[in-house]
């Protein structure tokens, strides 16, 4: 009899050892998950920033520098075709730029923007600078010929803005 409870007690014993190991073995997961995801959100940005430092002090200064604006020593005059006449269309470009280095940058390749601006310039329509969305998404291309442009000669995105500071079409 006395052994028969002795056998009840151990066996009541095992239950209780085996959830006491499961409720360890989750907590033990549960702080590896918690310590997981602090790591990946505070920590693994450390890495990144020392892989790409480089880069990412040069674009950090970029954007907190002064503004500059380096205009462009005549306006754009071209023609272009129509659908009744052909319209003389002229633009002023004004470039803006962020540091001293980067107004010396433009400065110095005057002659290779000019071109890009030009080439951009010229493949527009009528239709499309005949409205506010169309002179829009052409200074964006201007922006985008200049900054691929300028970034083959200086190695980075040295413009930030294209400025029409005149536009006339007749």
């Amino acid at each position: 009899m006395a052994d028969e409870e002795s056998l009840e007690v151990e066996e009541g014993n095992k239950p209780k050892s085996k959830k006491l190991i499961i409720f360890g073995v989750i907590g033990f997961v549960l702080l590896l998950a918690i310590g997981g995801g602090i790591w990946f959100f505070l920590g693994s940005s450390e890495p990144e920033a020392m892989d790409d430092g480089s880069m990412a002090e040069v674009v950090e200064e970029e954007n907190t520098g002064e503004a500059f604006y380096v205009g462009m020593p005549r306006p754009f005059l071209f023609n272009l075709p129509g659908a009744t006449r052909s319209r003389l269309v002229e633009i002023k470009v004004q470039l803006m730029v962020r540091g001293a280095d980067d107004d010396v940058q433009i400065q110095k390749h005057i002659p290779l923007i000019e071109d890009a601006l030009l080439t951009t310039f010229s493949s527009a329509d009528v239709e499309k600078l005949s409205s506010l969305v169309g002179k829009n998404e052409l200074r964006q291309l201007a922006l985008l010929n200049v900054q691929n442009t300028l970034q083959s000669v200086t190695g980075r995105k040295v413009v930030e803005k294209v400025l029409f500071t005149g536009f006339v079409m007749q």
